[in-house]
């Protein structure tokens, strides 16, 4: 029982790791085409989850977003969180 628990909670990290990336990559294609940083946070927060925590970083040539989410198990508030990131780069657009 304990060996299914724990693979669940990786499936579980590994969905979260898959909607970081997504939405990395969203959020750094709205920001490179110039959007506003609080769009571009909403952006990253509609394809992960509301508490991801994002991080924005532009200059001239390139626009990186970093996003971060804890995971907590489905079943078990006590055990402690898993903490997965993604992070992309796309070219800043003039």
């Amino acid at each position: 029982m304990v060996v299914l628990a724990a693979a669940l909670w990786a499936i579980q990290a590994v969905g979260a790791q898959l909607e970081c990336v997504d939405a990395a990559r969203a959020a750094a294609r709205a920001a490179a085409r110039g959007e506003p940083l609080d769009q571009v946070r909403d952006v990253a927060r509609s394809a992960t989850r509301p508490d991801a925590q994002v991080a924005v970083t532009r200059d001239p040539e390139t626009t990186k977003v970093q996003i971060t989410v804890r995971v907590r198990p489905a079943w078990g508030s006590s055990l402690p969180a898993v903490r997965v990131s993604a992070s992309a780069t796309a070219d800043t657009e003039p």
